[in-house]
């Protein structure tokens, strides 16, 4: 969107977040409706339970499990995005009323709503300006950090008066993206978290951005922070619960993952919450969970595709579950991610001297057969991924993106690529014959004879991801690429792939990623120079520049999209429809009721203030 001259330079970026559309409703909350004693009890994540409380994450914890359904329940962040089928900003849901650009768009301002902590603090331009000093102190432990790319990285100063806060850029941004994927990752910090042990008072909130002293405070005050928030004893304490600012409170929480919300009867928000109790609840399989759905002790859950006995559609649910059919009602919705196995191109990698090939990487690719396990395995709900767009992403967006799939399911186009650069067969198993980096050569690094092997790290749990991965790795094995497969709970696969080092080479974690709290899907997290989770250690100068044009200029996604299908940062995996943890189809009881529908939202935000019985 360019900003007019008679304008002078001034915009809303409510007003240029609605011009630009993502083809999403703005969504509006609505009042509170019915009460009621009874106990909303929803399914976590197969493997996939809470396990840091802290809201300034890493990698290794940035997930569904801690932020979504957890972490937003009791501290909401600046903005609010996604509401019902809607992953738009919600201004009646947000801290701020909505910002302004000015100064060329290098200058932004935001009010305050003077809403309060639990411990009563108003939550003010002081409470944003904490996170912002801690983020610029100890940057790279916050999973949003992307050099070059990030808000933090295009900050000069930040000034904080009462409730009015006043950020100035390096550069001129782009409205859209600095309220999806700048302010989006801010939640703002209660004082009574500004210390580095227990009654000892800090100067991070109060410091002023960039000084030397903020960093040094900041520093202490985070690795305290850091470090009680990986003890889950303390998850009910005084402290973690004075800073709570949204709908819920924090009575019980246990290393299994077990958790208890109650209203937090401070809550200054619009939509108070209308169910007495909410338990979150662990299990570490999705047949567990299924057996919980049949005894009926579950309100929200999901099945695995695998049980249904009738395919659907990605808009249209098939037959549910027999067993279940008469107490739940099956939902689906497209997902706001990308569905994607991670590719090691970090030299500690072995095996990365293969994947830094894009002929290996097509190869690959073109054994993946989307459309077949979308039928077969995941039963109609699912999407065909070509690029890192969402699935449904609106034109506004994605511009004149291709839609047309570079790499369509072929073995013997796979088989004649590795063929062409020089791979002979010997004994079932790939060998090069023509090493050297020459257009028809095995590529720069691999030696004559030297065999072409993988290994394949994913998330156990999920009999849909168990049966595609067992997929993909025949496919490989049959075009002569011997796969060594693992498996893992989702955190530890989670860890161990965001550690960027040699000891894997395929990750997957059956879920891709989720644009939140970046909602923007510019990709700059995943694929730009030392993001936080490009794990796979990606970098194109072509698509760094396309980045820059779309967080910094006006450009759509395109160029973006069209680039990054045929490059393959990693492997595009097919896309599920979305449930309301990030696990299989959702299952919802005939018993609850909700005033934004059951359609699970495309961010997977967990909203039970809006249920009720």
């Amino acid at each position: 969107m360019r900003l007019r001259k008679n304008l002078k330079y001034l915009v809303t970026l409510g007003t240029a977040a609605t011009a630009l559309s993502m083809g999403l409703v703005m969504a509006t909350s609505s009042g509170s409706g019915a009460s009621s004693s009874s106990v909303l009890t929803l399914a976590e994540s197969p493997g996939a339970t809470p396990q840091y409380i802290f809201p300034y994450m890493s990698c290794a914890v940035f997930s569904v499990a801690n932020i979504n359904a957890f972490d937003y329940e009791m501290y909401r962040p600046l903005y609010w995005f996604g509401q019902g089928e809607s992953a738009a900003v919600v201004p009646s849901l947000s801290l701020a009323n909505q910002p302004t650009l000015s100064n060329a768009n290098k200058t932004l301002s935001l009010t305050m709503k003077g809403w309060k902590f639990a411990d009563g603090q108003t939550i003010n331009a002081q409470s944003v300006k904490f996170f912002l000093n801690m983020y610029h102190a100890v940057p790279t432990d916050y999973c949003g950090y992307n050099p070059g790319f990030g808000i933090i990285s295009q900050v000069k100063n930040v000034t904080a008066s009462g409730n009015k806060v006043s950020i100035d850029f390096t550069k001129p941004m782009n409205p859209y993206w600095i309220l999806y994927n700048g302010l989006s990752q801010i939640t703002p910090m209660a004082d009574s978290w500004d210390i580095t042990a227990p009654g000892k008072k800090s100067t991070c909130a109060t410091g002023a951005f960039g000084a030397k002293a903020t960093d040094t405070a900041c520093t202490a005050v985070w690795k305290y922070l850091d470090g009680q928030s990986k003890k889950s004893t303390t998850f009910t304490n005084s402290m973690w619960q004075s800073g709570d600012s949204g709908p819920w409170k924090l009575t019980h929480f246990d290393n299994l993952g077990n958790v208890t919300f109650v209203p937090n009867t401070k809550y200054s928000g619009p939509q108070k919450a209308q169910i007495q109790t909410v338990k979150e609840v662990p299990f570490t399989s999705t047949t567990a969970e299924q057996n919980a759905l049949r005894s009926g002790t579950i309100t929200m859950g999901y099945v695995d595709n695998g049980v249904l006995t009738a395919n659907g559609t990605t808009s249209k649910p098939g037959a549910n579950w027999a067993p279940i059919a008469a107490n739940y009602n099956l939902e689906v919705g497209p997902p706001w991610s990308v569905n994607y196995a991670a590719l090691n191109l970090n030299p500690l990698s072995k095996q990365s001297v293969f994947l830094k090939q894009l002929y290996v990487r097509q190869a690959l690719q073109l054994t993946v057969d989307q459309k077949g396990m979308i039928n077969k395995i995941q039963k109609g709900y699912g999407y065909v991924q070509i690029n890192p767009l969402p699935p449904v992403t609106p034109k506004s967006i994605s511009g004149n993106a291709s839609t047309k799939n570079p790499y369509p399911y072929s073995p013997s186009k796979a088989a004649a690529l590795l063929k062409a650069h020089g791979w002979v067969k010997t004994g079932g198993v790939l060998e090069c014959n023509k090493p050297g980096n020459a257009m028809a050569d095995c590529g720069t690094g691999i030696a004559l004879h030297q065999k072409l092997a993988l290994s394949f790290l994913y998330d156990t749990g999920s009999p849909v991801t168990q049966l595609e991965v067992n997929t993909e790795v025949s496919a490989w094995k049959a075009l002569g690429i011997p796969v060594a497969v693992s498996s893992a709970p989702f955190t530890s696969v989670i860890s161990t792939c965001s550690s960027n080092s040699g000891k894997w080479s395929i990750c997957w974690w059956g879920a891709g990623w989720i644009y939140s709290p970046a909602i923007y899907p510019s990709g700059e997290i995943l694929f730009t120079p030392k993001a936080s989770f490009n794990i796979g250690a990606f970098n194109s100068t072509l698509v760094n520049a396309e980045t820059q044009q779309t967080d910094f200029g006006t450009a759509t996604l395109a160029a973006f999209a069209n680039t990054t299908a045929v490059l393959l940062p990693d492997l595009w995996e097919p896309n599920d429809t979305n449930s309301y943890v990030a696990g299989g189809i959702g299952e919802v009881s005939k018993k609850l009721k909700s005033s934004i529908g059951f359609t699970p939202n495309p961010l997977t935000q967990f909203t039970p203030e809006y249920y009720h019985f």
